[in-house]
């Protein structure tokens, strides 16, 4: 359920919260809806590489802590933290997404045809590096999507970067091979008010050339 309808007021009022009501839990409904959402976000030839692990339960929460360095009252008190990785291996899902788009009507089959051959070309030929840069990237836009979605819910969130990150995939059941954490994302109600935060001026982070 959507609370705050004003683009002004969801980007104005997203903050940083430390502390959340831990009796409070989102619904799967609605967190299913918040992530659908995200996933709006663009990528990279739409390879949508994100991929979401709502850690809520008990259970989770407790192999996510030790884990999760500084930030264990993100983990104890949210209603869930969403780790957020990208798919090193989203290019395989090309045919598919392609393939749907064709079936909806939304590219012509011969399009399809053309991308996923230049698909296929181009990634043989990235690094394991640029992989890895392409997926990071896209994934921190659906991250911050996310947030933007949530505080549109009403929720709070507070990104979380100080974790494990050699062992955060395994110890959630993912190849750490295959998917790269990007970020954590902690979501609930804000048990408390967040502190404001200063911001440089626009002068300060930009130029023109």
């Amino acid at each position: 359920m959507t609370v705050n309808n004003s683009f002004s007021e969801v980007l104005n009022g997203r903050k940083s919260i430390k502390l959340f009501d831990e009796n409070y839990k989102i619904p799967h409904e609605e967190m299913e809806e918040m992530i659908r959402k995200a996933t709006m976000a663009p990528s990279s030839v739409n390879l949508q590489p994100w991929r979401f692990v709502v850690v809520e339960s008990d259970e989770g929460k407790d192999k996510l802590r030790p884990l999760v360095q500084f930030n264990t009252n993100q983990n104890d008190t949210s209603s869930a933290m969403i780790v957020i990785f990208g798919d090193k291996e989203s290019h395989e899902n090309s045919e598919f997404i392609y393939s749907q788009a064709v079936e909806n009507d939304l590219m012509p089959a011969d399009v399809k045809e053309q991308l996923l051959s230049k698909i296929n070309e181009v990634y043989q030929t990235y690094s394991e590096q640029k992989i890895n840069d392409v997926v990071k990237i896209d994934s921190s836009l659906a991250a911050m999507q996310f947030m933007l979605v949530a505080k549109e819910h009403g929720y709070d969130t507070n990104p979380i970067g100080g974790f494990e990150e050699d062992q955060i995939a395994e110890a959630l059941g993912l190849d750490s091979e295959r998917y790269v954490p990007v970020v954590i994302i902690a979501v609930g109600k804000a048990a408390r008010e967040a502190r404001a935060s200063y911001r440089m001026p626009v002068d300060k982070v930009m130029q023109y050339v």
